[in-house]
């Protein structure tokens, strides 16, 4: 069975290659990358495929069982390019189509949502088996912007006391290699979330705790925390963005007790204090 992953260069797709690399013989990876120099770290094959070059598609599938489409980073542009994949996947003969969407697609709020719930109607109007991981929030959406609350004495939000169900890069790469991996998973939609949800201020608790330092949660309107973080440098389109993203937090659109990552993994999801500790400057 012949494996390939997209963005296998990315922070997740290098994560998920080098477990499946403790499950299956290497010989057995693909790597699809836009810069194959790229991936030559990897120690997998890696092939030529742009989402947004159809024609390189179809060829870098090809001989493929089972593919393991990782979505686009290119918010706004990533439906019609999912689409792409999925259209020469089936030309190619994949035979299981597993896809990383977003927790709760079919209802979230967040404005990530719509690409993903286009991808996943096609994926389903496709014909090719399916398996669909909502992933929740990666921890590290979070844990990387301690430097920057250690530096200005606050951690800054819009997310009220909206619970976070997070869970690390690790865990959801854990998730997508059970699957790839396994058995039974045809057909099937997880909503993969941590085990443990907490609130931005009980983050900000938390690294005060192992910081040793007095670090407050701010929370801020959503158009004055996009302020804040277009003064931060962030370009004004991703600043609303995130800002955004926040507001839907306060919803409610990242909370989920329903355990299935972890049960998919056979493990606890990371605790937050152990994403802490990781992401603390040393």
């Amino acid at each position: 069975m012949r494996i390939a992953i997209t963005g296998a260069t990315g922070q997740l797709g290098r994560l998920v290659i080098e477990k499946l690399k403790t499950r299956v013989p290497a010989n057995q990876l693909v790597a699809l990358v836009r810069n194959p120099a790229k991936a030559a770290d990897l120690g997998v094959e890696a092939r030529h495929a742009d989402y947004s070059k159809p024609e390189t598609l179809t060829a870098a599938l090809a001989g493929v069982d089972t593919l393991l489409l990782i979505s686009s980073n290119e918010v706004g542009q990533r439906a019609a390019q999912h689409q792409s994949v999925i259209a020469a996947a089936k030309q190619a003969g994949v035979r299981h189509l597993v896809y990383t969407s977003l927790l709760h697609a079919d209802t979230s709020p967040l404005s990530l949502a719509d690409e993903h719930r286009a991808t996943e109607a096609d994926l389903k109007a496709s014909g090719i088996p399916f398996t669909i991981l909502r992933n929740g929030w990666y921890t590290e959406n979070y844990t990387g912007s301690i430097g920057g609350a250690l530096a200005g004495g606050a951690f800054l939000g819009s997310a009220q006391e909206g619970k976070i169900s997070s869970a690390t890069r690790a865990d959801f790469a854990d998730a997508a290699v059970a699957v790839l991996t396994g058995e039974g998973h045809a057909g099937k939609v997880y909503e993969l979330a941590g085990d443990d949800a907490y609130t931005l201020a009980e983050l900000a608790a938390e690294i005060s705790r192992q910081s040793g330092k007095d670090i407050p949660y701010n929370d801020l309107p959503v158009a004055e925390y996009a302020a804040a973080l277009s003064s931060f440098g962030v370009p004004e389109g991703l600043a609303h963005a995130i800002a955004g993203w926040d507001g839907g937090v306060a919803q409610g659109a990242l909370h989920d007790d329903s355990r299935q990552l972890s049960q998919l993994i056979g493990r606890p999801t990371t605790p937050l204090s152990a994403a802490v500790a990781e992401a603390l400057p040393r």
